[in-house]
């Protein structure tokens, strides 16, 4: 159960005053939630200084100005489509206030002529003269409390002022507890952290712009809390993994040694220790949950072939499932060429398979005759039924979290599961996306593997690129020209895959293919296999290659507007081309104007092939918003730590996370009761609740 301290920040947001339904679901939609605590972790992004400035004299253009006048006269608009205005002065300047669409009533009590007031409010010169709309302030001379001297400004929506919401506010940081102290009292000092109810009020009342600086010891205090409430929910959870039953999958050795045998390559001792790794955990009683990451062209899929077949010696079934069509059918044919010679039977299932076909698949699978399956997420559907399926590899797939990760087993009894990818990941985004997990690393690239060539050239030289390429295709080369977009867009002026395919077909004629997400599964399949058997040379394409397309021949790697990518989807597209022994060259062609992220973007491309330095490059240019391009969509995003300025809190609460299990696994001393607090304010309740699920 929520304590019920916390109660009063869980209430829906229409408790309080002034929170109709209209208002409602614009702050549900600004605050991406609808609870009084969601509000209270809406943090002012400056502040308004609204301290008495200098003389209307000194007042300067579209800046705010406060101050005492006095009220001169009153100019009644003459027809509907003039505003309504009033003149007011101090020693030094005439002011006129314009207000638009209100009652010269209401206006008359508010300014009475000749009365003193202070306002404050964004002043305009207009026709050399000073004007100010709508004062945000207006306070009487002997009530300057009712105007806030130094005010927050949060980010809004349309329809909500930064008035109403700093109402609200206040109604919100009124119900924010005094909450026990969760941290120990020697990070406390040593980071200067004040309390967490102090934390919250010292960010919505900044004295200055300094305050709400993201290194403040107040906005570094609630980052810690929300680092340490992730890192120990998924501290739980994997310690539960791994104390959670599982079964020995222990074979004999003899399938892995007859691949090993008829493999035309030896295994990289990165490949190697990795297998170890996964076996391990596969060997153990309990049940295996490890992210697998490696490097474009590291070798995982032969990682995965050798760890399926250690399932399968044991005479259980082991599935694999890819995220599009096109890699579901690459695996099939890189595992069922190496798989019939040593006698594993292997199968795909995909949405193409249909019909009798399938019905036969699924009754095959059933009766144990199938030991690997192949396909996509149709794999987990309600029609699909394994005889004894005991190892499941989730590859390319970063969209589950750790609810879907610990659910993915259902479809067999006690499953093991491998997640992979190919996305160099930040050590940073590994903490908190699959703390839940184990963890291994191929970060060894395959002898031979020749570095590819990057060059980065502005689109005004697209006719020196194309001559290039008419001589290099005249060979036995083949290459990728890779667009943003499938059409033209009004908003942005890029050049569409299907116009560059058309103006490209003028010079290469049919030895041009076009692929785009917007084709049908069969259709892309269908261009895909003849640009592999060589039918064409060149493949113009927006970003569905990305992942996994593998054409060793195709050496030439063409990116249109490659400043409009993002670094690591740059790094995954440059990997189609380092699939076989060959040189290989990528060219990155941008349009102008080019911005400084831009810049060093492509620069960093230029400069490595290293995909975990790409991946820390790429946190580092991005901050802590859409990380790791739009493949990446599944990673939460925190609502107060940005993970490019706080990584040095995450690594602290991810060894304190670990600390604290070990000393108090059950979390039932005083520290563990709070932490539990700590657990229910970030909403980690699934983690308290694995307790009560043993």
């Amino acid at each position: 159960m929520r304590p019920s301290i916390l109660y009063p920040l869980f209430y829906p947001l229409e408790n309080l005053s002034g929170v109709g339904n209209r208002y409602g679901s614009l702050l549900h939609n600004l605050l991406d939630g609808g609870k009084v605590l969601d509000l209270v972790w809406h943090l002012p992004i400056s502040v308004i200084d609204r301290r008495c400035s200098v003389p209307l004299s000194g007042a300067t253009d579209n800046k705010i100005w406060t101050g005492r006048v006095r009220v001169v006269e009153h100019l009644p608009p003459q027809n509907k489509k003039q505003p309504y205005r009033i003149c007011v002065e101090d020693d030094t300047e005439q002011l006129t206030l314009v207000f638009f669409k209100t009652f010269g009533d209401s206006l008359s009590k508010t300014f009475p002529v000749g009365a003193e007031k202070i306002i404050s409010g964004k002043i305009e010169i207009f026709n050399n003269a000073l004007q100010m709309s709508h004062p945000d302030y207006v306070a009487d001379i002997d009530k300057p409390s009712q105007m806030p001297e130094i005010e927050p400004v949060y980010p809004l929506t349309a329809g909500v002022t930064n008035k109403m919401l700093g109402k609200l506010m206040r109604q919100a940081l009124a119900v924010v507890p005094n909450l026990p102290e969760w941290h120990d009292a020697n990070l406390l000092q040593k980071e200067n952290f004040p309390s967490f109810q102090q934390a919250v009020l010292q960010l919505h009342h900044p004295q200055s712009e300094a305050d709400l600086n993201p290194q403040s010891p107040a906005r570094r205090r609630l980052v810690y809390d929300e680092f340490l409430a992730n890192q120990l929910s998924l501290a739980i959870v994997r310690e539960r993994m791994k104390h959670q039953k599982g079964r020995v999958l222990q074979g004999n050795g003899a399938l892995k040694q007859k691949l090993l045998q008829n493999l035309p390559f030896t295994l990289t001792n990165a490949q190697q220790r990795v297998i170890a790794e996964i076996e391990s955990d596969m060997y153990a009683p309990y049940r295996m949950s490890r992210l697998l990451q490696g490097d474009v062209g590291s070798g995982k899929t032969i990682v995965a072939l050798m760890t399926m077949l250690n399932a399968v010696e044991c005479g259980a079934q082991a599935a694999i499932m890819a995220p599009t069509e096109i890699l579901a059918q690459q695996h099939f044919e890189s595992f069922s060429a190496l798989c019939n010679e040593i006698g594993v039977t292997t199968a795909l299932l995909t949405g193409n398979v249909k019909g009798k076909a399938r019905q036969e698949l699924l009754q095959k699978l059933q009766n144990g005759e199938i030991n690997i399956l192949i396909g996509t997420h149709a794999l987990f559907t309600d029609e699909v039924t394994f005889k004894d399926l005991a190892y499941v590899i989730i590859d390319e797939q970063h969209r589950f979290g750790v609810k879907q990760r610990l659910n993915l087993s259902a479809k067999g009894w006690l499953c093991d599961v491998l997640v992979m990818t190919a996305t160099p990941i930040p050590r940073t985004l590994v903490l908190t996306q699959f703390g839940d997990m184990e963890y291994s690393k191929i970060d060894e690239l395959p002898a031979g593997r020749k570095p590819v060539a990057t060059t980065v050239m502005p689109l005004t030289r697209i006719h020196d690129v194309v001559s290039a390429l008419q001589r290099k295709l005249q060979t036995q080369t083949q290459a990728y020209w890779v667009c943003p977009l499938v059409e033209e867009s009004e908003k942005i002026d890029l050049s569409a895959a299907t116009e560059r395919f058309e103006s490209l077909q003028k010079i290469f004629g049919d030895q041009v293919g076009l692929i785009h997400g917007k084709m049908k599964e069969s259709e892309k399949n269908a261009v895909m296999e003849k640009f592999k058997n060589g039918q064409l040379k060149l493949l113009v394409s927006t970003t569905v290659i990305e992942v996994g397309v593998n054409v060793p021949a195709a050496t030439i790697m063409i990116i249109e507007h490659a400043e409009r990518f993002g670094l690591a989807q740059l790094h995954q597209l440059r990997g189609r081309i380092k699939r076989g022994f060959e040189s290989s060259n990528c060219i990155l062609m941008y349009g102008y104007p080019l911005s400084e992220v831009s810049r060093e973007r492509l620069n960093t491309m230029k400069q490595t092939e290293d995909g975990f330095l790409i991946a820390e490059e790429d946190l580092k240019l991005r901050g802590g918003g859409e990380i790791l391009g739009t493949r990446q969509s599944g990673f939460s995003n925190f609502k107060l730590a940005d993970l490019s300025l706080h990584n040095d809190l995450l690594l602290t609460a991810a060894k304190d996370a670990a600390l604290i299990l070990q000393k108090d696994r059950n979390l039932q001393s005083e520290r563990g009761q709070n932490l539990r607090t700590l657990l229910y304010l970030f909403e980690r309740d699934d983690a308290i609740k694995t307790y009560n699920a043993g």
